[in-house]
């Protein structure tokens, strides 16, 4: 059984998870790893998504407020064993649509080009490659999405 929450980063479930998320990171930013989580902070994030299946936390997202439009989706994450089967998919649906009830018009991100689950994710939910914004303007590794909601 499914069931998805919504909570914030105090939440322990998001903690753990994001815990696995890091290490993953650190191993496919390689060098650069240092760079993107000083932008990565757990603290006071107030919209935040859990997907539980059977009870067991399997995957997590957020957003954070990033100007008067805009929600910058943060800390996407499905355990290994969620993988490949519309988990994260369900998780970015989630936080666009509190997003949306929230009054925000769009979602952006930034993912690294190393990440190809990932980028294939976004293109697979609508997002559109946009120019890098941000503390990521120039990075050669970055690269930045975004959509318009509904």
């Amino acid at each position: 059984m499914i069931n998805i929450i919504r909570t914030d980063s105090d939440n322990n479930d998001f903690i753990t998870l994001v815990k696995s998320l890091d290490a993953y990171l650190a191993i496919t930013d390689g060098e650069d790893h240092a760079f993107y989580s000083q932008y990565n902070k757990l603290d006071k994030i107030r919209h935040v998504v859990i997907l539980y299946e059977d009870g067991t936390p399997i995957g997590c997202g957020a957003i954070k407020a990033y100007g008067p439009d805009a929600m910058e989706v943060k800390r996407m994450y499905v355990a290994p064993e969620g993988r490949n089967r519309g988990i994260a998919s369900q998780i970015l649906t989630e936080l666009e649509k509190w997003a949306a009830e929230l009054g925000y018009t769009r979602c952006i991100l930034e993912t690294g080009k190393r990440q190809t689950e990932a980028v294939a994710l976004y293109k697979k939910n609508n997002y559109q490659v946009t120019a890098n914004y941000g503390q990521y303007e120039g990075v050669e590794n970055s690269v930045c999405f975004e959509k318009v909601l509904k």
